[in-house]
């Protein structure tokens, strides 16, 4: 059977050139033509979907070139035809890119190494559909806006490019140029976009956090976090409301915007190298707190939002999938908490930390009443309205919680990672409480131990290969038993004793979990299992992080340590910028993992997670308040030796480095240092 319903774009083989809120998404040889996802976005808006440039008529033939760091590229094309006569050509044209706060700024070089110089006519046609993202992604298809002066005006936005000619539906821009012999001429151009309906902007300040230099046994570890670093300091970005606070969107294209849970674990994952990302993530969630009950966003009090949208304006005539505010999502306020925390360990000042406080305390009191409506001590969810999101965990496509016959389970749903965060979270609410002197910590390890309890009785299932938590409860309370990498996320909770967390890191170290590039999100023995499905059998870099980083937290080093290559064997296939998922296939059958199609790249959580290889390997366990730094690498050293400069606890610029045998040095840290 063939379906009609349109097809969401491929993004893999494009190239991306990202300073967040602008991105262009190009074809391999830098231009836009108008097909499937390619455009120069701004924010939630695509401002262009044409730019295509021609030389005396003719159309240039790319060879190579693409991202030259943050916000800038480099494609070169030949046209062949032009310049001296014979098989190779002697005329090409460089493009040069570079993305600013609301546009772009382009240099076209024409270089020639002919004998004659070479009159042309350079033509660069423009054109838009201002589709927003969302229609984009859903492969909806608009028709072209006429060009309005120099630019386009409409849906809220206007675009402007100086010096612009109508033609049509389309807008050009042309120079006639003489290119000397074994010379070069340029021209340049210029777009920029006014949305005032925009809630995200470019971030004031550059990135704050530290780069360090790895030295490593490995030689693909270094570059992967020279890369990552790249695409995340792309990624910054910051409120219209809170311009100062800077958080990282989740990613390009489809989710170049704050989102809750993405945000709060890149920030969590890139601790090691600053808290100035966590603090500003962390505030601006924080300002959003819900105040109030609304079925139709899903805000309750005390709640941290999912994500945040441009509003549509009223002359789109189309209604957002989601609402702009949206707070569909179980897990963001646990994990807002469990930052808080983790980022007063490793050095977020006293006083920003207390100015959390109240935000800490409503998230607190949300885990023990909306967020568990019907009183059986799990956190829960049912979209009530029929049009939010079916699954609000962080898989939260609708099949993605399926028993182990592949039936998709139905609602209200209690994830087990879920309980996991709540669990870390009550007890790391506990302990700002009494660090600051606020009552009620004894409250809350309380509640802990009882869901640990609880959870113990209700989650644990069984097969043929031993003992595992479910993914999740049904409605009906029966345990979802499919095998899947959700159980990973319970390492380093607390929610484990020793022998649970050792049948937990043994299942996820499993050949059908584990593909060698990374774990896969479901076990291939799942009735539901496919290797480029979503939630259900590709690979998550983030999901591997966070698995790798619990095992490393309880002990379990020959499974970090497998997951750890994995991550690198990840970066190898994507040229060190891992996307957002990919192909669950095994490394034992294919050499390089497989894309899929639609997957965002960078991500942010993905990037993050060579950071996370850097923290469990090394074995960082961080108390600035304390001033300890615990530092306990994995034995065998899974990548052998490993040097990392620049990390930074607290004030401090931290070295440490791990021999192949295990031997610790650490050097820069002012307070005690425990090697265990």
């Amino acid at each position: 059977m063939t379906s009609t319903a349109a097809l969401q774009p491929t993004v893999h083989e494009l190239d991306v050139c990202l300073r967040a809120p602008v991105t262009v998404l190009s074809a391999r040889d830098g231009a836009v033509r108008g097909q499937g996802a390619e455009g120069v976005f701004c924010g939630d808006v695509r401002a262009l979907s044409v730019v295509e440039v021609t030389v005396a008529g003719r159309r240039p033939d790319g060879i190579g070139g693409g991202s030259t760091g943050t916000g800038t590229s480099r494609h070169v094309a030949v046209l062949r035809g032009l310049g001296d006569p014979g098989p190779d050509p002697t005329i090409r044209l460089e493009t040069h890119r570079t993305l600013g706060d609301d546009g772009l700024v382009e240099t076209l070089r024409l270089v020639s190494t002919a004998a004659e110089p070479l009159a042309a006519e350079v033509v660069l046609t423009l054109a838009t559909d201002l589709a927003t993202v969302e229609e984009v992604k859903s492969g909806q298809t608009r028709p072209l806006v006429a060009p309005d002066g120099e630019g386009w005006a409409g849906r809220g936005v206007v675009v402007a490019v100086p010096g612009l000619e109508t033609d049509g539906q389309h807008g050009r821009l042309t120079w006639s140029v003489v290119v000397p012999p074994r010379g070069s001429v340029e021209v340049d151009w210029s777009v920029r976009v006014v949305d005032p309906g925009g809630v995200t902007a470019a971030p004031r300040t550059a990135a704050s956090w530290s780069t360090p230099l790895v030295t490593c046994d490995d030689s693909r570890l270094a570059p992967l976090v020279e890369q990552s670093l790249e695409d995340l300091a792309g990624l910054r970005m910051a409120t219209t409301t809170e311009p100062d606070d800077v958080f990282t969107a989740a990613g390009a294209p489809w989710y170049l915007t704050l989102f809750g849970r993405d945000s709060l674990w890149t920030a969590r994952l890139l601790l090691p190298l600053g808290t100035e990302l966590a603090g500003g993530t962390l505030r601006t969630l924080a300002a959003r707190q819900g105040t109030r009950r609304d079925d139709a966003t899903g805000e309750e009090p005390g709640k941290i939002l999912h994500e945040i949208r441009r509003p549509p304006v009223a002359e789109e005539g189309t209604t957002p999938f989601l609402p702009p505010v949206y707070f569909g999502t179980i897990d963001a306020t646990p994990l807002w908490v469990c930052l808080l925390h983790d980022a007063w360990r490793w050095g977020l000042p006293a006083a920003e930390v207390e100015a959390l406080l109240d935000p800490l305390e409503r998230a607190l009191e949300w885990l023990a009443t909306d967020a568990d409506p019907d009183g059986d001590g799990f956190l829960e969810y049912l979209d009530r309205t029929g049009t939010g999101l079916a699954n609000q965990g962080w898989k939260d496509s609708h099949d993605s919680v399926r028993f182990a016959d592949g039936r998709i389970a139905e609602g209200p749903i209690a994830l087990c990672e879920a309980q996991g965060y709540a669990h870390e979270a009550a007890l790391a609410g506990a302990a700002l409480l009494d660090a600051f002197g606020r009552p009620g910590a004894d409250r809350w390890r309380g509640w802990a131990a009882d869901l640990a309890g609880r959870f113990r009785e209700a989650f644990w299932v069984a097969d043929a290969e031993g003992r595992y938590p479910a993914i999740a409860l049904d409605g009906t309370k029966t345990a979802v038993d499919a095998p899947t990498s959700n159980i990973a996320h319970l390492l380093g909770t607390g929610l484990l004793d020793p022998a649970e967390s050792a049948a937990v890191a043994a299942r996820v170290g499993s050949p059908a979990m584990d593909s060698g590039f990374g774990l896969r999100t479901m076990a291939t023995t799942a009735g539901g299992y496919g290797p480029l499905t979503y939630h259900c059998g590709s690979v998550w870099p983030h999901d591997t992080a966070i698995a790798l980083t619990g095992l490393a937290r309880e002990g379990h080093a020959a499974v970090a340590g497998s997951l750890a290559r994995g991550v690198l064997a990840a970066g190898e296939s994507f040229d060190r910028r891992v996307p957002e998922l990919f192909a669950g296939d095994a490394a034992t059958e294919v050499r390089r993992a497989l894309a899929y199609p639609a997957s965002c790249r960078p991500q942010a959580w993905s990037a993050a997670a060579s950071v996370a290889v850097l923290t469990a390997v090394l074995g960082l366990r961080p108390d600035v308040p304390a001033g300890r730094l615990e530092v306990r690498p994995l034995r065998p050293a899974p990548l052998g030796a490993v040097r990392v400069e620049g990390l930074r606890v607290g004030a401090d610029d931290v070295t440490v480095a791990v021999s192949a045998t295990g031997e610790v040095e650490v050097t820069g840290f002012t307070g005690e240092v425990v090697v265990g």
